[in-house]
């Protein structure tokens, strides 16, 4: 079989397509059956997936909302795979509300049965963390760390906005426009920490407001690994579109986005900064019954304006990704307090670069995309030099 054994792992390339038209599918699960380790595929639905060798006679699992799954076994992988999800039919389908819920009951319900559907026992989570800034058009600086992430459970915290969960940094490697005047315009803190903070789910920040609930629509249903699954959303003000599984209850998916606002940020010399937008999505998948995070990808966009005319100078955009890319449900492992990562940011708390370690590990594949970040960041010199620290 064309997949290459390197350091006992199977690689496996592949492209993800919608069968009916061809298109690329972005953000598709590629997983092991019955196992916990996964990958994604890029914008172009493109994916490398390394699993440990003993896995070639398990069964290979592509799943997306909205599409049927693919199965084929991992021996009789020849070559690069072209995968051609077909639709589920109940996409193209009207609503038809045949039972009697409306989108904010199916919200209601998702929100309440919470610690049913989540880890309530310790669990650690492998994965890949990204975030790449860009000025003006032009990308200025790429971090990527390989991280374990260790929570105790998904119960409701007394304090949403500070941290539960413990990280350590297993690798880390940054360019070095991480040296450039511009990273003064974007934040400083840990970014990582920040991402994690975004959790909706387990952090509890869909509050359980009437008129929220008032709010949500009923949307065309959708479809998830042999599941139905209820859409519903909120359009007013702002997006929130929110899947969740007809049977369970639980939420596999959530989408956010707000535009503009005219609300100061920041000052820094002749310029101020205001919000231009944000775009989140969350995905979840199944491990044992339970719903864990597969990924969360988050872009956030500034606009810096003259101090006196308020006319635009340039907007700065942070693009963020966390893929987990192994869980380990009840695990009995711990992340002590001399092996997490501090609050401060990732650029400060960087390792020395291990270029085989990253051959190996499932990160989000490159695509034309990333190229033109390496080209905008291959100014100062050839990436694999920066992560080195060399000039």
């Amino acid at each position: 079989m064309a997949s290459a054994l390197m350091a006992q792992r199977l690689t496996i390339t592949g492209k993800v397509v919608d069968a009916s038209d061809g298109e690329p599918l972005s953000y598709a699960t590629v997983g092991v059956k019955g196992k916990t380790v996964a990958t994604i595929s890029n914008l172009n639905g493109e994916f490398d997936f390394h699993i440990p060798v003993e896995y070639r006679n398990e069964i290979l699992v592509i799943s997306m909302l909205g599409y049927e799954n693919y199965e084929v076994p991992v021996w009789a992988i020849e070559g690069p795979l072209t995968v051609r999800l077909q639709p589920h039919t109940t996409v193209l389908e009207e609503v038809v509300v045949k039972d009697s819920l409306s989108g904010g009951d199916v919200l209601r319900i998702a929100l309440s049965r919470i610690e049913q559907n989540y880890p309530m026992k310790p669990f650690l989570l492998e994965g890949f963390y990204r975030d790449v800034k860009k000025v003006a058009n032009t990308y200025i600086s790429l971090l990527e760390a390989a991280v374990k992430i260790y929570d105790e459970d998904y119960a409701e915290p007394r304090n949403k906005f500070k941290l539960r969960e413990r990280v350590r940094l297993i690798e880390v490697r940054k360019s070095l426009g991480y040296e450039s005047r511009f990273t003064s315009f974007f934040d400083q803190d840990n970014l990582l920490e920040d991402l994690l903070l975004h959790n909706n789910i387990r952090y509890r920040q869909i509050e359980a407001r009437e008129a929220l609930f008032a709010s949500m629509k009923r949307e065309p249903d959708s479809y998830y690994n042999g599941h139905e699954i209820f859409v519903v959303a909120h359009t007013e003000q702002y997006l929130l579109r929110i899947f969740v599984d007809k049977k369970t209850y639980a939420i596999v998916h959530l989408v956010y986005e707000t535009g503009s606002s005219n609300e100061l940020i920041s000052k820094r010399g002749n310029l101020v900064s205001r919000f231009a937008g944000l775009k989140k999505e969350i995905d979840f998948r199944e491990v044992e019954g339970k719903m864990f995070l597969n990924y969360i990808t988050m872009t956030s966009r500034v606009n810096w304006h003259d101090r006196k005319t308020d006319s635009l100078r340039f907007e700065t955009e942070l693009f963020q990704q966390l893929l987990i890319n192994q869980v380990y449900p009840q695990t009995k492992d711990r992340i002590n307090t001399t092996e997490k990562m501090r609050n401060y940011g990732l650029q400060y708390q960087d390792k020395p670069y291990n270029r085989e370690f990253w051959e190996n590990y499932n990160i989000i594949k490159d695509t034309p995309l990333d190229r033109k970040i390496v080209e905008d960041l291959e100014r100062f010199a050839p990436l694999h030099r920066q992560f080195e620290g060399k000039q």
